[in-house]
């Protein structure tokens, strides 16, 4: 009984070290044909050599129209990395595969990828870029992020290879100075070349808040940037703004699928625009006053009493010769021959009172104004 429990015990544990043989020798190959992929990827995206240069610094890059403030051109900075990526040529990859966006690159590590963005975030977990089943997947975008990387976080996904292939290389941040020698990201694509300077790493839940996508406004991205900051391991000195575009590297840690291991990096987004300062309210027109109507003749106040001209006695009427009769009488009863006519004195006296009436009026035309009552001063 015992050498039979011996024998099939032996039996037992040979199978399962030939099942476990397989597999890693099937992992092994399973790698190596990704392996292959990538390189064929290397090759006909024409990957230039970047062995050559010098590690990249955190100048970043110019902005498209961006003018210097002198009259006198200044030097433009050109990047080396940036530049060579800009040379790629993506159409024999996108011929294969069609979901090719560009191509990720961190300097000086094993990190030189296609960037792939799927329907969904399991269609690139377990497929290469060539749709080729395989564990080592691809690297590939946030299905829920815009292909033009223009989201205020970007999360790129990658396998943890314990060879050091694809994200592998992240797990080094955790120390300053990996980060020192290795600060930057760059993604190239139909766009150009985009650089991004590290400021960030840590572990984090999957649910965790580096995950978030939508924001609000400004307050809810400076929460996730003051978010960001508290949770890294290493500090860079680096501090993003809400005016900048993050991306965020996710990988997995080897220690469950409960958390994650992130490294984030930021784009220099452009300089808030200033508001245009308000035109000053235009001054209200003055409020017409109505034109005074000069007084008439009637309504003015002469000061001067103008007295009627007295009337005229007719020379004619029976009245004088009553009146001479009665001098006659007068002048004979008195024996005086010498008195002068009555009817002189009295027309004398008419054309006295007369001149004086029309003396009058004329003194009172002069002493109210030598103009006409109607005219305006």
């Amino acid at each position: 009984m015992n050498k039979r429990l011996r024998k099939i015990l032996t039996i037992v544990f040979a199978l399962i070290f030939v099942g476990s043989l397989c597999g890693l020798l099937w992992n092994e190959l399973d790698r190596q044909k990704g392996k292959e992929a990538y390189e064929e990827a290397e090759t006909l995206v024409g990957e230039p050599d970047f062995s050559a240069l010098p590690p990249p610094t955190l100048d970043p890059l110019p902005q498209p129209g961006e003018a210097p403030d002198s009259e006198e051109p200044a030097p433009v900075y050109v990047d080396p990395y940036a530049d060579l990526l800009r040379n790629m040529d993506f159409s024999a990859l996108r011929e294969i595969n069609s979901d090719v966006l560009g191509w990720l690159l961190v300097p000086g590590t094993n990190i030189s990828y296609p960037l792939l963005q799927g329907r969904d975030n399991d269609q690139y977990l377990r497929h290469t870029w060539k749709k080729n089943y395989s564990v080592v997947g691809s690297i590939f975008l946030e299905s829920a992020n815009s292909k033009d990387l223009s989201d205020f976080n970007t999360i790129v996904y990658g396998h943890r290879m314990r060879n050091g292939t694809m994200f592998g290389s992240l797990k080094y941040y955790k120390n300053l100075s990996y980060w020192n020698s290795h600060p930057c990201v760059y993604i190239t694509d139909d766009n150009g070349s985009h650089k991004y300077s590290i400021f960030a790493a840590y572990e984090v839940s999957t649910s965790g808040l580096t995950y978030r996508l939508s924001f609000s406004g400004d307050q809810s991205k400076q929460e996730f940037i003051d978010f960001c900051l508290s949770q890294s391991v290493i500090d860079t000195g680096l501090v993003p703004t809400v005016n900048d575009q993050i991306l965020t590297l996710s990988t997995c840690t080897g220690q469950g699928h409960a958390t994650r291991w992130v490294v984030q990096a930021y784009q220099a987004g452009p300089p808030p625009e200033e508001p245009e300062p308000e035109p000053a309210p235009e001054p209200e027109p003055p409020a017409e006053t109505p034109a005074e109507t000069p007084p008439s003749e009637e309504e003015i106040d002469w000061g001067i009493e103008i007295l009627p001209p007295a009337p005229q006695p007719d020379a004619e009427d029976g009245s004088g010769g009553e009146q001479d009769g009665l001098s006659s009488n007068s002048s004979d009863a008195s024996g005086s021959s010498d008195t002068p006519d009555p009817g002189g004195e009295l027309q004398d006296g008419q054309n006295t009172q007369n001149a004086q009436d029309a003396q009058n009026v004329q003194d009172a035309q002069n002493v109210q104004d030598p103009q006409s009552p109607g005219e305006n001063p």
